[in-house]
């Protein structure tokens, strides 16, 4: 293939920019963890989950149960503090 000069430095510069881009890509492929739920959920309160966003809207419903679930674990701190 034959080149100008003005046109090799370009591709140089483009392949450059692809090798950066490529270990950027393996810089987040290295830094990644696995996600992994902090609860299971089985399927029924999955079901009632998304039924409940339908209702009453994702932010809504997820302070509702944000709500509920700090005073649920509210007496797990108690009961630590108590033993």
């Amino acid at each position: 293939m034959k080149l100008k000069p003005d046109e090799k430095e370009a591709l140089s510069d483009a392949i450059d920019k692809m090798n950066e881009s490529l270990d950027r890509f393996i810089e987040f492929y290295n830094e990644a963890e696995e996600d992994k739920p902090i609860i299971e959920l089985d399927d029924e309160v999955i079901a009632l989950i998304e039924a409940g966003k339908e209702k009453y809207g994702e932010n809504a419903l997820t302070k509702k149960i944000n709500l509920i679930l700090k005073e649920v674990l509210s007496f797990v701190s108690v009961e630590e503090k108590e033993s």
